[in-house]
């Protein structure tokens, strides 16, 4: 099934590029380019627990499993720019969770326009600002993500205007509620923001905010964020993710849950690269997510990927070694234990 799914995404990417050449070079005013990506995984849990997977995407163990297959169109006519980004499979359908039909295939689907050079609106449903790692495989260097990306936002659906001021940049918006495409009745809108400079030619930081209701139980919620990157020399970068979220539910006090990892990244090699990602999360409260995955207490997850460049395509084999102060998670016979590892062997190929 998968290698007939990749033949047909070659096919049809193939066919579509040649029109899409041949298109742009009937008029200067406007481009159109296609692009896109397949990825499958298999995971080896040690405790052989499925519920031992706390975080996105990977919450199997022992099987091979297509990731998401993904097709994205950029259309761009003067000031206009369009996107259309699709995705089919676990990948897709986990972060469109509350999605259905048609809709849940949707990653992202705006449209931009340049007012002026510093100046761009947008409308439509994008992936979100916060945080350090994305839903694309191929963009991150783990494959399996964060506690932090996990129970932050994936998308949002609005309006938002960004401003380029120097080395600075703005972004303002309001959306729906996060992750939701179609508003629930009666929930307020959220506010969106983003504050981002360039420090010098290799350090950038991004502070980002998200504030508005969640829908399942109306509590307030208020999240600040901060991403760093730095490139060391040509071979070492760094980046760091920090993350606290207030949530205040009507029926109690106001607590927070937040989050703090580092990825060192290091490419001896052109064909081949290493990333150690060491995050640690707090979720006393159990206010992360409303689901049976927010256990409570703190975890010290360690991940450690390779990324592995075989013509087209990239494999990324990983450890990933976790502690929690309390014992959420299962060894092979169900007892409850504090800590789990398993190994991920994961591919993709981009087009």
């Amino acid at each position: 099934m998968l290698r007939k799914l990749c033949l047909i995404a070659l096919v049809c990417t193939s066919a579509i590029q040649v029109s899409a050449q041949e298109a742009a070079s009937k008029s200067k005013n406007y481009s159109l380019t296609f692009s896109g990506s397949i990825d499958g995984y298999i995971r080896q849990d040690f405790g052989e627990d499925i519920t031992n997977n706390k975080t996105s995407f990977t919450n199997s163990y022992g099987k091979f499993m297509l990731g998401m297959v993904s097709g994205k169109a950029d259309y761009t006519y003067k000031k206009l720019n369009v996107v259309a980004d699709i995705g089919v499979g676990k990948r897709a359908k986990e972060f469109a969770y509350n999605d259905k039909g048609v809709l849940s295939g949707i990653k992202q689907l705006y449209a931009s326009l340049n007012i002026t050079e510093n100046i761009k609106i947008t409308g439509g449903s994008w992936s979100t600002h916060v945080g350090y790692e994305v839903l694309d495989p191929y963009v991150n260097r783990n494959y399996s993500m964060s506690y932090m990306f996990s129970y932050g936002p994936f998308l949002h659906t609005g309006a938002k205007a960004d401003f380029i001021v120097g080395k600075s940049s703005f972004m303002i918006g309001i959306a729906n509620p996060t992750d939701y495409r179609k508003a629930p009745a009666g929930n307020k809108k959220a506010l969106l923001a983003q504050y981002s400079v360039a420090i010098n030619d290799d350090t950038k930081l991004y502070l980002n905010y998200v504030g508005g209701e969640r829908p399942a139980d109306a509590a307030k919620t208020r999240q600040l964020d901060a991403v760093l990157t730095s490139k060391l020399n040509d071979k070492w970068n760094i980046g760091y993710n920090g993350t606290v979220t207030s949530v205040k539910p009507p029926s109690i006090g106001k607590d927070l849950w937040f989050g703090n990892a580092i990825y060192l990244n290091y490419d001896p090699k052109e064909k081949i690269g290493f990333t150690l990602r060491t995050e640690f999360f707090s979720d006393k409260y159990k206010l992360a997510a409303l689901s049976s995955a927010a256990y409570g207490g703190s975890i010290l997850a360690t991940t450690i990927s390779a990324n592995i460049k075989a013509g087209p395509v990239v494999l990324i084999p990983e450890l990933r070694v976790e502690n929690c102060s309390n014992k959420v998670f299962h060894n092979k016979s169900g007892a409850e234990k504090n800590g789990s590892s398993s190994l991920l062997l994961a591919a993709y190929y981009k087009f």
